[in-house]
């Protein structure tokens, strides 16, 4: 039987950075459909794009945490819609203003985005549920914005590390969720999550 999570590389499938942006009047610009990717800092976003992508140095991995402050914008083709990589948040060293900064863009961006196709939340699969993503999945939610959570860096963890920690999320967002495992590392749920990707983006255009 195959493994619903094993990966297979695609190259059919493109990711290119194509606008970076900083105000919201730069966001409303944007009409193509969007599904967003948020987490906190140093969670593994930037080596998932890159692992989607098939290309090591797509999305620059930062050695300070919490350094974007950047939305960036990739391509995909074919399908013209974009993953939209969302500022990390949680860094501790952050100001409390700067965090509520943060806040206050994302949840404007969230309620002002007729695009928006859908949310990854981007969570580290060795951790228990955490207050911020917890905030971040809340407001989702409120917002009616379908939401996927994933969970990188399964290949630092036993099996049964990882799925004490799905089921924690199930409990957090309830029943109907199914966070998907994800490794760069190995590419465990690449496939999974690209197609799980693309019926986000369909069942927004289906809505309108």
């Amino acid at each position: 039987m195959t493994n619903p999570e094993s990966t297979t590389s695609d190259p059919q499938i493109t990711l290119s950075l194509e606008k970076t942006i900083y105000t919201l009047e730069q966001m409303e610009s944007v009409t193509a459909p969007q599904v967003a990717l948020a987490g906190r800092s140093n969670v593994g976003k930037s080596s998932l794009i890159n692992c989607l992508g098939n290309r090591k140095n797509l999305a620059k991995i930062s050695s300070t945490p919490g350094k974007t402050r950047s939305l960036n914008y990739y391509l995909v083709q074919p399908g013209d819609f974009y993953l939209v990589d969302l500022p990390g948040y949680g860094y501790a060293r952050r100001s409390k203003s700067e965090r509520q900064a943060w806040g206050r863009l994302m949840e404007r961006y969230f309620q002002r985005n007729a695009h928006l196709a859908g949310l990854l939340l981007i969570l580290d699969s060795r951790l228990p549920p955490q207050a911020p993503d917890m905030e971040l999945a809340a407001m989702a939610q409120s917002l009616r914005l379908p939401l996927l959570p994933v969970l990188t860096k399964a290949d630092k963890c036993t099996q049964r590390e990882c799925f004490a920690t799905r089921n924690s999320w199930r409990d957090v967002l309830g029943p109907e969720a199914d966070p998907l495992f994800f490794s760069s590392k190995t590419r465990r749920g690449r496939d999974t999550l690209w197609a799980q990707i693309r019926l986000l983006v369909e069942a927004a255009q289906g809505r309108t």
